[in-house]
């Protein structure tokens, strides 16, 4: 894995981290797993592993909505996802026609981005992931 740890400018703070963003493109992914059942067991499973206390989850998909207006784009087909945790979200973007997932982890509480990184590649049995780690400072 190439990790790619970006710091942001420490202008007028006090040098020391307030939070981390890990960022993962997974590509090659299990599209049997974009479905709101999967990823609500995901976002348990994840906020477990990280110890983050889950509050709202919310979706956005075409559960619900009539067939004539459900996504048939390359990049809107497949479902959205924010899980608020205690100490800031979780976002998971899937693309069903691509086998693609997208998932954006924020918290003002550390946790192990190399781990988190595996968890997520062998849930959705990605076959390749990029990914960006952002320390944010205070």
């Amino acid at each position: 894995m190439l990790w790619q740890r970006i710091d942001l400018p420490k202008e007028g703070c006090m040098n020391r981290p307030y939070g981390r963003e890990l960022i993962l493109d997974l590509h090659g992914c299990d599209t049997s797993r974009f479905n709101r059942d999967d990823l609500t067991r995901f976002f348990q499973l994840l906020c477990e592993r990280i110890d983050m206390k889950p509050e709202a989850l919310y979706f956005w998909d075409d559960v619900g909505v009539p067939p004539a207006e459900h996504q048939t784009e390359l990049h809107t087909k497949g479902t959205s996802a924010v899980q608020f945790i205690l100490t800031s979200s979780i976002v998971v973007h899937t693309l069903d026609l691509t086998g693609k997932v997208f998932v954006n982890i924020f918290s003002c509480k550390t946790f192990d981005s190399a781990d988190i990184e595996s968890f997520c590649v062998e849930f959705f049995k990605a076959e390749s992931v990029a990914n960006r780690l952002v320390i944010e400072r205070d």
